[in-house]
């Protein structure tokens, strides 16, 4: 029920009841001689688990925004759990550099809805502020549609929209772009607007009075700053271990957000309904059919090498933490460095990131080549994807279009070519040590490198893959 309702005579509630609306004292209507009683206003403190930053495109500063904002709140002196909506890697390096603590992704269209609730009031619960950041435009999700949106997370975790806007080169205009997103999403609480890109004094006094009759606060105003820009390549930002004195620049976040948005009125909304966290989501979505190796064994678990240096960067926390959970042991492992495997490696994980950019060093580490080799020589199972596959190729161009050799387990060379990006869906037809026959599988495609058939044999180790 909604706005007011009627009731024919006075209505007292028994004192070990509820009434079924919160409300306030019910105040006579003189005219008819009825009651009223009126919805009392939404204690969205009580409610929410932190917000969720939205922005109408990509590029709007949705990061700078969670940056700021998140250096703010470790300045006084509170934990921060972080969150980015979708499958990207980097703002959620950049994100849990910032935190101290892994920001965790939410995609329901990769991981779905029962691992991201208990991700959410799992990892939500265990800090003082909870800071989500969103994905593309706030209704931008798979093709047409808003599955995976940032709109639809909102609406999953009843979280309120704080909304920014790119306002370089925007005048009155601003305020049918504001409202036109807020109507799309009235039902969702929107807690005010950060506007981004604001040239001087005079022009964030015409945003915010064009703004006035839309209901919304302006919560606080970023100015053009190229200073403040965070540098980029052909797949994004770049990790916080390539930016130069990246941890210097938390001060500086810290202190435009200090200068510039409103952070004692966002603070009642971004801090976290402290208590138990949640069940693990590893518990609430594992499979039945498998239960989990327990711990107590005396026998340690198998010893998985996980790639990890700049080369190969993209990792999800959850796939670590997953494999823990299972029972199994991992260690880093940087081909880079011309490592060898570590002793006793019974698999290896070769993750994403960019070994294209690394050519000509990776081509140089014959010791971690070779250890590859042999490993598949062997018949160790090896579980690469993305920028991890290229590793096993024969081939791989740099940018320059330069060849460098590779482990040479799979035929093929890569180049760069046509960017792909988009989830994918795609369907076992065999089994492996991580798929079972016929069982569909959900990915999400993001690349500008493509393998090519090579027409020289692979390496003479090698077995069909």
């Amino acid at each position: 029920m909604r706005g007011l309702w009627r009731c024919r005579k006075p209505v007292s509630w028994p004192a070990a009841t509820t009434p079924p609306i919160p409300c306030w004292p019910p105040r006579p209507n003189w005219r008819t001689g009825c009651w009223r009683r009126r919805p009392a206003k939404p204690d969205h403190r009580a409610r929410f688990l932190g917000l969720i930053i939205a922005a109408p495109r990509s590029g709007s500063g949705k990061t700078l925004l969670s940056l700021c904002l998140t250096a703010a709140l470790r300045q006084r002196g509170l934990t921060v759990q972080t969150f980015k909506v979708g499958p990207d890697y980097l703002d959620s390096q950049l994100l849990g550099a910032l935190s101290g603590r892994p920001c965790r992704n939410l995609d329901p269209l990769l991981c779905g809805e029962p691992w991201l609730r208990a991700a959410f009031h799992h990892w939500g619960r265990t800090t003082d502020a909870c800071l989500v950041e969103g994905v593309m435009g706030l209704y931008d999700g798979l093709g047409p549609s808003q599955e995976g949106s940032t709109a639809l997370l909102a609406r999953l975790l009843s979280l309120p929209l704080l909304f920014v806007v790119d306002a370089a080169r925007q005048g009155a205009s601003i305020r049918a772009l504001v409202a036109g997103f807020r109507e799309q999403a009235s039902e969702l609480p929107w807690c005010g607007v950060v506007l981004n890109g604001v040239g001087s004094l005079r022009h964030q006094q015409l945003l915010t009075a064009a703004l006035e009759p839309t209901g919304l606060p302006v919560l606080g105003c970023l100015p053009r700053c190229g200073a403040m820009a965070l540098p980029s390549r052909h797949l994004g930002l770049l990790p916080p271990a390539e930016i130069h004195h990246f941890q210097g620049r938390r001060q500086q976040l810290a202190d435009l957000a200090e200068r510039q948005l409103d952070v004692s009125r966002l603070l009642p909304r971004l801090q976290a309904s402290r208590g138990a966290p949640g069940p693990s989501p590893f518990l609430a979505t594992s499979p039945t059919d498998a239960p989990p190796r327990p711990r107590s064994s005396g026998a340690p678990g198998p010893l998985l090498a996980i790639a990890q240096d700049q080369a190969f960067c993209f990792l999800y926390p959850e796939q670590r933490e997953w494999l823990e959970h299972w029972g199994a042991r991992t260690q880093g492992w940087s081909p880079l460095a011309d490592q060898p495997l570590p002793e006793g490696t019974a698999a290896l994980v070769l993750p994403g990131g960019y070994p294209e950019l690394h050519g000509a060093t990776l081509a140089q580490a014959t010791r971690s080549l070779r250890a590859l080799q042999a490993a598949h020589g062997r018949g160790l199972p090896i579980y690469a994807e993305c920028g991890g596959m290229l590793l096993l190729l024969r081939t791989l161009h740099d940018p320059d279009n330069r060849p460098w050799p590779m482990a040479g387990i799979l035929p093929g060379a890569a180049c760069r070519g046509a960017f792909q990006l988009g989830y994918r869906r795609a369907l076992a037809c065999g089994s492996s040590p991580v798929v079972r026959p016929h069982e569909q599988m959900v990915g999400h495609e993001f690349h500008h490198w493509q393998v090519a058939p090579a027409h020289t044999p692979p390496h003479p180790g090698a077995k069909p893959t």
